[in-house]
């Protein structure tokens, strides 16, 4: 067999793993960056725990997903932030069908959510561009990968983040991650997941009790505003209402729920 048999094959299974309704349920679950039982994740996948065990294990044996052990309790959780990359890919694919690019995603979670560890939706894409405006970060590394400034390093030091442990990590540490609800880039790797960490740490965003979206803080948009630039008023202020993005206020309330 030749290294490309290979590589399809491997692919081929991910795949397969990925594509079955109740496994994409449980794995996009996940993407709040938030561990959970087998027993949570049978209610989300809407199957029954002996049918969710079966699938969580194909999904550790695909490596999409890691388990911890605490006490009487196994807690699974991404393997990484690849993962939820392909996942963010996918969601991406999934909507480019319609001709009319309609975003049905909620408007809490448009405005602001996590994308594994780092910040997704309007405020995320505009933090990546913005970073990109204010040249703290660069285009032109392999994959896609960008590079810190000086500029940069001298800005992300005055907010407690360190450019260069960040650059002697394994993960990578900055690049462009597609957003599925915006169709543009949000700033993915070890950076953008220090700068959501910097950000919930010091409350300038909060997260939902349940789920991926994440609101600022009236001390969050000063920060925001400050550091980048970016109106997180104006963010929020912009989500079209329902019959702006074609939807029914019945079937926008649908979509919430």
């Amino acid at each position: 067999m030749d290294v490309m048999d290979s590589v399809d094959n491997a692919a081929s299974r991910i795949a397969s793993a990925i594509g079955e309704p109740a496994r994409a349920r449980i794995l996009y679950c996940l993407m709040d960056d938030r561990a959970r039982t087998s027993t949570e994740l049978a209610a989300v996948a809407n199957v029954g725990t002996s049918t969710a065990s079966a699938h969580l294990d194909r999904l550790l044996r695909a490596r999409l997903l890691k388990v911890v052990a605490q006490g009487r309790n196994r807690y699974h959780s991404l393997a990484g932030a690849e993962v939820a990359r392909v996942l963010e890919g996918l969601s991406s694919i999934a909507g480019t069908m319609s001709p009319r690019f309609i975003p049905s995603t909620p408007d809490r979670l448009r405005a602001a959510r996590s994308c594994y560890d780092h910040i997704a939706g309007s405020l995320g894409v505009s933090l990546h561009d913005e970073l990109l405006r204010l040249e703290w970060i660069s285009r032109g590394g392999r994959d896609g990968a960008y590079a810190i400034s000086a500029n940069g390093r001298r800005r992300l030091k005055e907010m407690g983040i360190d450019a260069g442990e960040l650059e002697g990590r394994r993960r990578r540490l900055a690049y462009g991650c597609l957003d599925w609800s915006e169709r543009r880039s949000h700033l993915g790797g070890s950076l953008g997941a220090a700068i959501l960490g910097i950000a919930l740490g010091r409350r300038w965003l909060v997260r939902d009790l349940e789920g991926r979206g994440l609101a600022p803080t009236p001390f969050g948009r000063q920060e925001f505003r400050r550091h980048f630039g970016i109106d997180a008023m104006a963010i929020e202020r912009n989500i079209p209402a329902p019959q702006e993005r074609g939807q029914t206020p019945a079937r926008a309330k649908a979509n919430q729920r």
